[in-house]
């Protein structure tokens, strides 16, 4: 039998308005992995939007049309996105489009590297402004608002030096700035820079009272995306498709919406609560997460393949730009990351082929002629597998790269150690803690701004596993 989830409906339009009814088929397994595979993105990125604006135990919340400085390189208590980094910094602007747009102020950078992305549920990334194309030298004014926002149509406003529609209502602005922190006056250059982003609503901007907001009754977000597919997968996704626009020529989009037919979920559905519980009711939420769970450790397996990740020059495209496997990959082993034109981001793996495992110390070799050719700088980072967090030490060290520090041996290369203790002969800056233990273990590395042409022929280097 051809699973449900891989037909197409007659035609678009039945995706976007046609409900199921209650005594929709059963999904089998593949409906199942289907539909997880399809909800990925949207479910990854719920639980990292709303967690950035909303979880009172994060440090860096913003709350709604709200900024936040990060001003200090991130350390182990980062818990609310899978393998972020510690060497850039972050304004992230989190926004409620639905009554009104939001205008953010972005000011000058005195920074060799700074870009700004965005993103809305459906976890499509788009990098509007960046030092790579000649932006950040003077201060500007970015407007934002979806197809819903109320009483707004994208027309020009004066002042505002551009207007970008979001594909969604709850979105992140996300400014990643190179910090140059081994350079002390021009760091704090940049962190004052950094405060200076505002963001405001089109009202406040435009010098009138503020418009009245609701608070919408957002759906739990969850510690991990699998237990959100096990808990309350439903009613997040009839809300995510709420507020997400749909496009019924983009293939993605239209088979994502009929992934979901079967459960009665579509764009604009009037909130139902017997509709919701029958909804969850079609859905073994244990199947779900464990499909997730697979699917996660199959991201892990691909970014970490031995023959290299097939989708580093694929992946945190715009729409339009990405198939459904780079999302999906994207997605499960770590949210938000830049375009290929602004960053790569290939794992290092072990020497012997074997997953790297801190019950064993490694060290990462280059020579001068194998630094990794970006033009703006490099960093690698460590991680512990599992939930993709950095590993707490004392020295918070958790990178080795220009900003979280290195030395270059006096042929211009370097030593990377990953070990319980610090080797001997190895500065400080070069060496990555880790807990000796059974604990499964990720590097990445990140190449900001990389040499297009050289990227065709330079090649990761490998983690050499050290015999005790």
């Amino acid at each position: 039998m051809k699973p449900f989830a891989n037909m197409l409906s007659a035609t678009v339009v039945a995706a976007f308005c046609v409900t199921a009814p209650a005594s929709a088929v059963e999904l089998s397994d593949e409906d199942v992995d289907n539909l997880v595979r399809r909800t990925y993105p949207y479910v990854a990125m719920y639980n990292v939007i709303n967690k950035a604006a909303m979880m009172e135990e994060n440090p860096q919340r913003t709350g709604w049309n709200g900024t936040f400085a990060n001003t200090n390189l991130t350390d182990h208590t980062a818990n609310t996105i899978a393998r972020p980094n510690n060497d850039t910094l972050y304004v992230p602007t989190l926004m409620d489009l639905r009554n009104d747009a939001v205008v953010v102020s972005y000011p000058a950078f005195d920074s060799k590297f700074v870009n700004l992305q965005i993103s809305a549920y459906d976890h499509y990334c788009d990098v509007p402004l960046s030092t790579t194309k000649g932006d950040f030298k003077k201060p500007t004014k970015l407007l934002f608002y979806s197809k819903r926002t109320k009483d707004y149509d994208g027309k020009p406003v004066e002042g505002v030096d551009r207007v970008i529609e979001m594909s969604g209502d709850f979105v992140v602005a996300f400014l990643r700035v190179m910090p140059h922190a081994a350079e002390p006056e021009r760091f704090e250059r940049i962190v004052a820079a950094m405060k200076e982003v505002k963001a405001v609503t089109l009202a406040e901007y435009l010098g009138q009272p503020p418009k009245p907001t609701d608070e919408p009754e957002f759906p739990a977000y969850q510690a991990s995306d699998a237990d959100i597919f096990e808990k309350n997968f439903a009613e997040v996704m009839q809300f995510v498709v709420d507020h997400t626009t749909f496009d019924p020529s983009d293939e993605l989009d239209t088979a994502v919406l009929v992934a979901l037919e079967p459960l009665g979920i579509k764009p604009g559905a009037t909130p139902d609560p017997a509709a919701a519980a029958a909804a969850a009711g079609k859905i073994d939420g244990k199947a779900m997460a464990e499909t997730a769970r697979r699917i996660h450790q199959e991201a892990i397996e691909i970014w970490n393949s031995p023959e290299g990740n097939p989708h580093v020059n694929a992946l945190f495209m715009p729409k339009g730009q990405i198939a459904l496997e780079p999302m999906v990959v994207q997605s499960a082993y770590g949210p938000i990351g830049l375009p290929a034109h602004q960053a790569v981001y290939p794992g290092i793996i072990a020497t012997d082929g074997k997953p790297l495992n801190a019950g064993n110390d490694y060290v990462i070799r280059m020579s001068k002629d194998q630094m990794p050719p970006a033009e703006a700088f490099w960093s690698v980072t460590l991680y512990d597998s599992k939930n993709g967090f950095f590993i707490p030490n004392e020295r918070k060290k958790y990178s080795v790269g220009e900003n979280a520090g290195l030395k270059l041996d006096e042929n211009g290369g370097i030593e990377i150690h990953v070990a319980a203790e610090q080797p001997e002969g190895i500065p400080e800056e070069n060496w990555l803690p880790i807990v000796r233990g059974d604990e499964a273990l990720d590097i990445v590395m990140r190449l900001y701004a990389p040499d297009v042409e050289k990227m065709k022929l330079w090649q990761a280097p490998k983690a050499e596993k050290i015999s005790k």
